[in-house]
């Protein structure tokens, strides 16, 4: 079964955006190719039932399981050392990513406390989105009286789009709620 969000960009997402683009084919409009979480954990990557619950927590937010990432290189100021473990990571594509986009928008931001919207300027060269959520548990899938610890997220959405102005319009079709203060 297909996500409704899925359903709405191919139905009004696209046709609105060619419009606000001036694009002519329909394979020109940005779409989400693919979002990743992410979760650091510090000094709880080495202690094995933190390690375990950190999995269970992105596993139930994303609806797969994560990988656990190691360290690259031994730094003596940060404490690393290579082959240790970093955090955990999840991919998502297609439905999936979909269906926690649409959790994403509609459950779990306006949760937040004091929430005020996300900056557009999150926006880095590659025309990818990437925020961060300093509570997991915004999410309703994360037991709030089974978390041991309160961690942050990252979450990165990559877009297809050419430039800056079409990932904008692309997250504003999709209803992220963008903040477009000027600082």
């Amino acid at each position: 079964m297909t996500s409704r969000l899925k359903v709405a960009y191919d139905k009004e997402i696209i046709t609105k955006l060619l419009a606000k683009l001036s694009l002519k084919n329909r394979h020109e409009a940005p779409r989400i190719t693919k979002v990743i979480l992410n979760m650091g954990l510090g000094e709880d990557a080495s202690d094995g039932k933190k390690l375990k619950s950190c999995i269970d927590d992105m596993s139930m937010i994303a609806g797969q399981k994560p990988v656990v990432t190691k360290f690259k290189k031994s730094i003596s100021n940060f404490k690393t050392r290579k082959g240790a473990n970093a955090g955990v990571k999840v991919t998502l594509r297609s439905s999936k990513m979909y269906e926690f986009i649409d959790r994403l928008i509609n459950i779990a931001l306006p949760r937040v406390k004091d929430f005020r919207g996300l900056s557009s300027k999150c926006i880095d060269n590659s025309n990818n989105f990437s925020f961060g959520v300093k509570e997991h548990i915004i999410f309703p899938e994360v037991n709030f009286d089974k978390v041991d610890k309160i961690r942050g997220l990252d979450i990165t959405i990559v877009t297809s789009s050419k430039n800056k102005t079409g990932t904008i319009e692309l997250l504003k079709e999709f209803n992220f709620p963008l903040n477009n203060k000027k600082n």
